[in-house]
């Protein structure tokens, strides 16, 4: 999970660089779905799996949550400062832990959800200065929304890949989130694409591949281990997120981000540490 959460920072950043070259939002997810609709591809045909799975009709629902709650993600990203997008987009293990507890019937344990309140007091601390500044709310509303809908639709989703994980490989999984997103982005903004320069398709290539690397990374981590827990560790993504954010946009910490930081740090190592022997990895 700390892999898959590291790869979705880097990703986040390579957003916020080409939205900053001028490549529309529409257009950054339509290439980034290109990529990985070629490695889903390439890894199904390695491993001989059916590329239309088993479970179809589970499969779309999870491609059309996914499309969703990117576009919502990648929005948000675009207008707010990265680590306050990634910390609003990280309310999805909430909603992943409640929707694992009604329809999967998983019961999160203490490490869990000591994780899960542990964090969200750090993005309690983080998110602060967002809603207190001195800038006009309204400013902020709508990037603030789509944050907090990217997260219900990724909650919606990686309970969805629990599901599927029992039937379905990885990468089939994977495949059916760009096989949504290609039409859907030519639908609703396909006029508006543009011709990028040099950097602007290394960055547009660097989101796929990072995209890609998280995507089975997370699939696998749900794979090996319940969704509420393996979202909850997930948290440390903010962290990465907002270094990055300093170091390549100049978007410097301030001291409530870097408190809350270390709740989501510390969230992290107390559900590791108070992980269940009987819950090792298989």
């Amino acid at each position: 999970m700390f892999i898959s959460a590291f790869a979705f920072a880097l990703m986040s950043a390579l957003v916020k660089e080409a939205s900053l070259l001028g490549v529309p939002l529409l257009q950054i997810i339509f290439v980034r779905a290109i990529i990985s609709v070629v490695l889903s591809l390439a890894d199904i045909r390695r491993v001989g799996a059916h590329p239309l799975g088993h479970r179809r009709g589970l499969l779309l629902a999870r491609g059309i949550a996914g499309f969703t709650a990117l576009t919502s993600v990648f929005y948000a990203i675009i207008h707010l400062p990265i680590a306050a997008a990634t910390m609003l987009h990280y309310m999805h293990p909430v909603f992943t832990s409640l929707l694992a507890f009604i329809f999967l019937l998983e019961r999160p344990t203490t490490a869990t959800l000591s994780c899960i309140v542990l964090s969200l007091i750090g993005l309690g601390f983080m998110v602060a200065p967002l809603w207190f500044s001195a800038e006009p709310t309204s400013l902020a509303f709508w990037p603030v929304m789509a944050g907090l809908g990217g997260a219900l639709g990724s909650g919606i989703a990686y309970t969805l890949v629990r599901k599927l994980v029992a039937t379905e490989h990885p990468s089939v999984i994977v495949l059916y989130f760009p096989l949504i997103c290609i039409p859907g982005t030519l639908l609703l903004g396909g006029n508006d694409f543009v011709w990028p320069d040099a950097m602007g398709w290394l960055v547009l290539v660097g989101i796929g591949c990072f995209t890609q690397l998280g995507q089975l990374a997370l699939t696998k981590a749900m794979q090996l281990d319940s969704a509420s827990r393996a979202t909850s560790l997930s948290y440390v993504q903010i962290v990465f997120a907002a270094l990055l954010g300093w170091f390549f946009f100049a978007e410097v910490p301030a001291s409530t981000t870097l408190v809350g930081g270390a709740f989501v740090l510390f969230g992290a190592m107390v559900s590791v540490r108070l992980q269940p022997s009987g819950a090792s990895v298989k």
